[in-house]
């Protein structure tokens, strides 16, 4: 079964995702848009992460997902 882990650091203002294991992160690409991409040995991205992303103090954060399939 596959998994996303979602993190939200409100106080360093971030947002991480994975769809792949943390543990297989060999090296971090800078897209120069804020956004940082976790790569594993393969190069394959595994997770990326938000930076600067903050959420308005009350608001929760709602996650929601779509499979598709071919």
């Amino acid at each position: 079964m596959a998994q996303v882990k979602v993190y939200y650091d409100r106080e360093g203002n971030t947002l991480t995702v994975w769809f792949g294991n943390p543990k297989d992160e060999y090296v971090c690409e800078e897209t120069g848009e804020e956004v940082i991409l976790m790569k594993d040995k393969q190069g394959r991205v595994i997770g990326f992460e938000k930076l600067n992303y903050a959420l308005p103090k009350q608001a929760d954060l709602r996650i929601a997902f779509e499979t598709v399939a071919a």
